[in-house]
């Protein structure tokens, strides 16, 4: 396999001493992985992970996942790989690329007793570690400089000051719209929808009623964080396996966003929460905490209908009416 001269400029590759082999790796449905490994002049030798993939989807998908990997990387450096670069390749014409330190997994659930910190401590330092002011902003916001790929879908992330305002316009009326683009208008579906942005989302999550008023501060979220995106490995080659994650669609959000997803498909148990929650308290109000969970997985069971169809709309609506039922009947204020 051929190195490309655009990855070679980028990495300043001697090309006598560089290979590059398949790779396993995830990431978007029509994406190819490979590891670089070229020989350093000290002789040691160094491995880079790359995707590439064709059309102007990949080119979307890299630059938001090379984004929120280095926005993830540079609050928590050994929570995931950094990416060196992305762009387009230049013998392959229509093609694109990422290159990332390459990450060298192992069985999340193997090896032994590690000084590293666990999963949880990482992603509690994450979700404590407030987001950085984007550019052009004199506050944080949020939202997120680049569109970034949940699945395969794009998912727009265009500033907003209010936390409910984005999770109900950039999350749940984009990701209805998605819904009704694939498989046509639903009035149940949609219906249920709008009463969840008009009602419940602002009961539930409004800035003045999180945490007595005070709202919530933004910090980076992974995004996607399912337990097929976490696991053990090493980074770039260095010190022992450790809990890592990767392929992420990041954002600036409130820190329990994340746990939608993490509890829509399990593998993470009580001691990972139990951790978690000592290190970063679940936001006020408390008694409050599993519907609000509820409802940021309620975007991810959309997402799921959106791309795949069958059961996914199902738990959807069995969300939306039970959230709909607690706290459907005040007034709309979004």
């Amino acid at each position: 396999m051929k190195v490309d001269s655009a990855i070679a400029k980028l990495l300043s590759l001697d090309l006598k001493s560089t290979t590059v082999s398949s790779s396993g790796g995830v990431g978007m449905s029509s994406a190819s992985t490979a590891k670089i490994t070229t020989k350093l002049e000290d002789g040691s030798k160094k491995d880079y992970f790359m995707k590439t993939a064709t059309g102007s989807e990949a080119e979307i998908m890299f630059k938001g996942e090379h984004a929120s990997l280095n926005a993830l990387h540079d609050a928590v450096p050994d929570l995931c790989p950094a990416s060196i670069g992305q762009g387009k390749l230049a013998d392959s014409p229509g093609k694109s690329f990422l290159v990332t330190d390459f990450l060298d997994l192992s069985s999340r659930r193997t090896g032994g007793a590690s000084a590293a910190p666990s999963l949880a401590a990482k992603m509690a330092k994450l979700h404590t570690t407030p987001a950085p002011v984007p550019t052009g902003f004199k506050k944080p916001m949020f939202g997120f400089p680049e569109t970034t790929c949940c699945g395969d879908t794009p998912q727009p992330n265009d500033y907003r000051e209010s936390w409910a305002d984005f999770y109900a316009e950039n999350r749940l009326r984009f990701i209805l719209n998605q819904c009704i683009r694939m498989h046509g208008k639903e009035k149940d579906l949609t219906s249920l929808v709008e009463t969840t942005i008009g009602k419940v989302v602002p009961r539930l999550i409004g800035d003045d009623h999180l945490n007595g008023g005070k709202g919530v501060t933004p910090v980076v979220v992974h995004g996607d964080l399912w337990s097929g995106n976490a696991s053990r490995g090493t980074i770039g080659g260095r010190g022992d396996p450790q809990d890592v994650v990767y392929d992420p669609s990041a954002a600036y959000a409130h820190n329990e966003y994340d746990l939608g997803i993490m509890k829509m498909f399990g593998g993470f148990g009580s001691g990972f929460f139990s951790e978690y929650h000592k290190l970063c308290p679940k936001t006020e109000p408390q008694n409050e905490y599993d519907d609000r969970i509820a409802l940021y997985e309620l975007y991810h069971h959309l997402n799921h209908y959106a791309l795949f169809g069958g059961g996914y709309k199902s738990g959807a609506i069995g969300i939306m009416r039970s959230l709909n039922g607690r706290y459907g009947h005040g007034k709309t204020e979004l």
